[in-house]
């Protein structure tokens, strides 16, 4: 049987269309609940409603459109934490010019290499956040938030296959890429709604990220505003350790995070309870079982898990209504078409293989920017290839292997770094884990596995720790205590920055 998942056609997306319009619609009939909330340890908040959301974007909108910008031109957002990244975002779109967020942690060459790529009309940079190099116009952040007070533009409407915005991806390489979207990527999250968020008007969602990531921007903003619900976001530098306090202050009904934000969170011993939680959403990386377990424990409700990428935000998850079997991703989530290849074809039921959606995906991207040729490699057929292993059950259910460029051979055997890491962190003093093949010499490689925690671990405790969990073949042969683990922009973890550092080198110097 093919492991292949057809969970129904998706809904066409309406035309003429507009993402800005579709997100800010209940600033009609809701124009005076809140839309947002800023929330800070002391329990205040700033606050803004849909009518004054949506006339601080249209305001914004006709004041970029003053400065000579037109339609298709790009604008590059080198901000920090602020509500101004998501206002910039949404104005530019509302008026079809073409916004670009990108991390604040970004270094000044790091940035140079992305203007390069993208070529912008605009940047918006915060002072203390590195801006591009001389010759891109800029506007800073006092002259940003002034544009809100220009009459309101109108919704520009249009083909929903154009052009929205632009995220940037480090690619398998981990070369960054421009990924263009359309504005239909917005109906597409739709698919999100029921099949991982179980999402309703009378929701509030409290995202621990900040507003210049896409993980926030989507799942914390855009996708709350478009039902009519109301997102909340700790203020910059509130430690995890206080979340629960806000959880409970602002009733939150709906918890979104990162898995390295849960982990942090559970060190703390005394929480408050949460009557209000129905339930937790995760993304960014695998989220291990362990921190499941013990957030399930410590709240008495579920965290629902989300696999995507930068290409097609979310498309296999858990939900409320349909929970993933354990151990598993989730299903695809309805409207979605997803296979497991095993070359051009899917792969048998239970085999591993790439992860691959079809093409008719309405959230898939429009393709690289002014890249073709990496565009046409990431297709096969009908479809559109991650770069991701798994193994689909006969449910569509999905196991998540990892990168197919991180996959581990161990004495002919194909080992994921994935069940290595989830074993690792099932051991009560290691924080998080990473699992590599590391070079130890010219002609012979190990699993070896890098781990934080508050003290360095007896290697022969590990060992024996992983043997009770792992096969023989699995189990690392070497563990290494680092202060951190190297991250990207995204918050992913960089394995190859691993395997690069503390890999063999130097055929005159063996550290084996």
């Amino acid at each position: 049987m093919p492991a292949l998942f057809d969970a129904g056609p998706p809904d066409p997306c309406p035309a003429p269309f507009n993402l800005a319009a579709h997100v800010l619609r209940h600033a009609r009939d809701l124009p005076d609940k809140t839309a947002l909330a800023l929330v800070d340890a002391a329990g205040e908040a700033e606050t803004w409603t849909f009518g004054a959301m949506e006339a601080a974007v249209l305001g914004t909108a006709a004041g970029l459109l003053a400065r000579g910008l037109a339609p298709g031109d790009r604008v590059l957002l080198r901000l920090g934490n602020r509500v101004e990244v998501p206002i910039l975002y949404l104005a530019a779109m509302a008026v079809d010019l073409v916004p670009v967020p990108t991390s604040s942690q970004l270094t000044a060459p790091e940035v140079a290499v992305l203007t390069q790529l993208l070529s912008p009309a605009l940047a918006v940079v915060e002072s203390g956040v590195a801006g591009p190099p001389d010759g891109v116009p800029v506007l800073d952040l006092d002259a940003a938030r002034a544009l809100a007070a220009t009459p309101a533009a109108a919704y520009r409407m249009g083909d929903p296959e154009r052009l929205g915005y632009i995220v940037f991806s480090s690619g398998t390489g981990g070369t960054p890429r421009a990924v263009c979207h359309a504005h239909r990527a917005i109906w597409a999250r739709r698919m999100m709604t029921e099949g991982w968020y179980g999402l309703r008007r009378d929701d509030r969602v409290l995202h621990a990220g900040a507003f210049n990531w896409t993980y926030t921007m989507g799942t914390g903003l855009m996708d709350p505003w478009a039902v009519g619900a109301t997102a909340l976001i700790p203020a910059p530098g509130l430690p995890p350790a206080q979340i629960p306090d806000i959880l409970l202050a602002e009733g939150a009904t709906i918890f979104a995070a990162a898995p390295g934000v849960y982990r942090q969170m559970l060190k703390r011993a005394d929480w408050p309870a949460l009557p209000a939680l129905r339930h937790g959403l995760s993304a960014g990386e695998k989220l291990p079982d362990s921190t499941a377990a013990a957030w399930r424990a410590r709240t008495r409700t579920a965290i629902h898990e989300a696999y995507g990428m930068s290409e097609c935000s979310t498309f296999i998850s858990g939900s409320p209504a349909a929970p993933a079997a354990p151990g598993t991703l989730g299903r695809p989530q309805p409207g979605r078409r997803i296979a497991v290849l095993d070359g051009d074809r899917p792969a048998q039921i239970d085999a591993p293989g790439e992860i691959a959606v079809s093409r008719r995906d309405p959230g898939l991207m429009l393709g690289y920017l002014d890249d073709p040729d990496a565009t046409a490699t990431r297709f096969r057929g009908e479809w559109f290839l991650t770069g991701d292993s798994a193994a689909m059950a006969e449910d569509g259910s999905l196991t998540y292997l990892g990168r197919r460029d991180d996959m581990m051979n161990a004495g002919g055997y194909r080992v994921s770094p994935v069940e290595v890491e989830e074993a690792l962190t099932a051991h009560p003093d290691v924080t998080e884990a990473a699992a590599v093949a590391l070079q130890v010499r010219a002609d012979a490689a190990i699993v070896a596995a890098f781990y934080t925690g508050a003290r360095t671990l007896d290697p022969d405790e590990l060992a024996r720790h992983c043997a009770a969990r792992l096969a023989r073949y699995k189990c690392p042969r070497r563990f290494t205590h680092v202060p951190a683990l190297p991250r990207g922009a995204n918050g992913k973890v960089l394995r190859r920055a691993l395997r690069d550092a503390h890999g063999w080198k130097d055929p005159g110097d063996d550290p084996s």
